[in-house]
């Protein structure tokens, strides 16, 4: 990946010669104990694409974020992003695979001791090697995009939850990752703030190249953004397709009692 941090924030992100495939997981099985939550598991995105996880709490969908991130370690199969293995890779080679992939959390997990302007610079400057001057100039053009530049010297704990949330975007965003994590972005929040959180990324997903992986429960934001989305149950994907396709004429009898009942 560029380590230009002068590059437009809508840069095409960089793959591999003669493929437009960006994440790659073939046979990943992980496993807690006797419960296995993903069984042997393949699946690919493309760059640029937006693709949504959905399907009933425990089928393995935050799991897949969570190995990608490398909170996580599969006990079988492999996992590459941008033509590179992050699993199994010796560690300097994970660490530089994770440069490439950003994720927003549930839970936010802001630094409550820093200011929203450091908490958007800690990790530019630390990990990129990103002067000061750069990092801070990025973090206000993030704020705009996220409609926080009226806060920049506040604490998270001066904040909504909704403004917390996009100040956690922009965080992702900082760091020009050729991948987005999206896990339950809003289902921390309070009601009336989702909405705002949802607009932010949406903006992202139309005006930038960014590649989105999305967990997500909101499915009128899932039909809106996605170029794919995938069925989880037990570990699996039973089905995928378009988002007109799988939301209207869904094949799978599990895919269509699970629509039913969060539509």
């Amino acid at each position: 990946m560029s380590t230009d941090t002068h590059a437009p924030f809508d840069k095409k992100p960089e793959t591999p010669a003669g493929s437009g495939e960006l994440i790659r997981l073939e046979q990943v099985t992980k496993r807690f104990g006797d419960h296995t939550v993903l069984d042997h598991l393949d699946f690919s995105v493309d760059a640029g694409k937006h693709v949504t996880l959905i399907g009933p709490s425990g089928s393995g969908k935050t799991t897949i974020l969570r190995l990608l991130m490398t909170l996580l370690k599969p006990d079988e199969g492999t996992i590459t992003v941008a033509g590179e293995q992050l699993f199994p890779a010796p560690e300097k080679q994970v660490r530089e695979v994770r440069k490439k992939i950003g994720m927003v959390f549930q839970q936010f997990n802001l630094f409550p001791n820093m200011t929203v302007l450091r908490n958007i610079t800690e990790a530019p400057v630390t990990v990129l090697g990103m002067s000061k001057d750069e990092a801070e100039e990025r973090a206000r053009e993030l704020l705009e995009m996220v409609g926080l530049t009226d806060h920049i010297g506040k604490h998270p704990a001066q904040l909504s939850g909704g403004q917390q949330q996009r100040v956690a975007i922009a965080r992702a965003l900082a760091m020009r990752p050729q991948v987005l994590l999206l896990d339950e972005v809003t289902s921390a929040l309070d009601p009336e703030l989702v909405a705002g959180v949802l607009d932010v990324l949406r903006d992202i997903a139309r005006s930038t190249d960014i590649t989105m992986l999305c967990v997500t429960h909101e499915m009128n934001f899932a039909r809106d953004i996605s170029d794919q989305v995938l069925m989880f149950d037990s570990g699996r994907i039973i089905e995928a397709g378009a988002p007109e396709k799988i939301f209207s004429e869904p094949e799978h009898d599990r895919t269509r009692e699970f629509l039913s009942a969060v539509l």
